[in-house]
């Protein structure tokens, strides 16, 4: 047999003595969690079922595969219905329940299996709860970009001259399931999809997608309208290199940019407005500051250099400048102009201002950084000028 709760006893308690409190401040009696990603932070695995955490009293695993886990609390089921068994008397009057990301026929048959009890949502509780991470956490995320970092160094050794995108993303993503790349790119909330990370060379960078990324490209298929689209890597264009961080199951998020030969210095001067917009962010970033503040800085700093019609795109633009990360790529707080969350200490956030230069491409940075008292650490120390291809 196989214990269902794999991360370490103290953090494990740590997570459900903060949901417990956080749980107590609202509206709901109890909590079912159904999302991986939830279930992954709670438990350190992931499992198909749900978790059911009452405000007061002991929480209840409802397995239904894999078959062979224990502990205490865990409970067999084969449908829905039987959760009700194992709760008996106890129904709550109010349920929070994952409704940014249950499906209505899941929501109507977990509505039925508790009659009478009001259902509202869990999903913000949960976000902001899984926004601030423990040390824990942050451990995982520093092991993640450490690795994500070894990676970036292969990149000009991984390049051959004549060369297209496509080819040259083949062989990061092998040199990144070599390190250890889990491969998975989890993202949450509204449909947004990528393979393994983006690389984008020349006017590719330009093309617009369905998906609020702060890059696009064309892709290689119609049904995957983003990234790569087997474009030659040329003379004079940059190839911005922006794949998964995902080692340890806590994502890092960093990008930076190629060249084979020099670029142009139109790009020069927007690839450095975007390091001195990172810096700039972090040393503000401190808890307690407001994220639309932090957009504000980069967006003043990309309008004083002239640069604003290529800021977070050209043709079309992203509308944020970063966003938190952790066990998904789009996790909180958002720094967007319109952005209503406020930094906490421990945040993990990826700041990514990025230019689009027609002709030419892409060009900035993305690194991942921890919220801390005196402002932003990065976690992810790869070399930040435009990097030689040829080398």
């Amino acid at each position: 047999m196989t214990p269902l709760i794999l991360l370490p006893e103290d953090e494990y308690s740590l997570r459900m003595s903060r949901l417990r409190d956080a749980l107590c401040g609202s509206d709901a009696d109890a909590l079912l969690v159904s999302d991986n990603a939830n279930i992954y932070y709670l438990t350190g695995r992931v499992f198909a079922g749900y978790i059911y955490i009452p405000a007061a009293g002991p929480e209840i695993f409802f397995v239904r595969r894999p078959v062979g886990l224990e502990g205490d609390g865990t409970v067999y089921i084969r449908k829905p219905e039987q959760i009700a068994q194992s709760i008996g008397l106890n129904q709550p009057q109010t349920l929070a329940l994952e409704l940014d990301v249950t499906s209505w026929s899941d929501v109507s048959r977990i509505s039925a299996v508790f009659p009478g009890t009001e259902i509202v949502n869990a999903t913000p509780l949960l976000r902001k709860l899984r926004s601030v991470k423990t040390a824990f956490e942050i451990e995982k995320m520093k092991t993640s970009g450490l690795k994500q970092v070894r990676v970036y160094r292969l990149i000009p050794r991984l390049y051959r001259a004549g060369m297209t995108d496509l080819e040259l993303q083949v062989e990061i993503e092998r040199a990144s399931r070599l390190e250890g790349c889990l491969g998975q790119f989890r993202i949450s909330g509204d449909s947004m999809e990528l393979y393994m990370g983006n690389i984008l060379t020349g006017d590719n960078a330009d093309t617009p997608t369905p998906y609020d990324f702060a890059m696009g490209g064309g892709g290689m298929d119609p049904s995957l309208p983003v990234g790569c689209n087997g474009s030659l890597i040329k003379p004079g264009d940059t190839v911005m290199v922006d794949v998964n961080g995902n080692f340890t199951g806590y994502m890092t998020d960093m990008t930076r940019t190629f060249a084979a030969t020099d670029t142009d210095s139109l790009a020069a001067k927007a690839h450095t407005c975007s390091i001195e917009i990172c810096k700039a962010i972090a040393a503000a970033g401190t808890p307690g500051t407001e994220a639309k503040t932090l957009y504000a800085i980069a967006e003043k700093k990309a309008e004083e250099a002239g640069l604003d019609k290529y800021f977070m795109g050209h043709r079309q633009k992203a509308g944020f400048v970063g966003h938190g990360v952790g066990i998904e790529i789009n996790e909180m707080p958002v720094i967007a102009p319109r952005s209503r969350d406020i930094l906490a200490e421990n945040n993990t956030i990826a700041l990514e201002p990025k230019f689009v230069i027609p002709g030419v491409g892409a060009v900035g940075i993305e690194n991942t950084y921890v919220v801390t008292a005196s402002g932003m650490e990065c976690i992810t120390n790869a070399p930040e000028q435009i990097i030689s291809l040829s080398k």
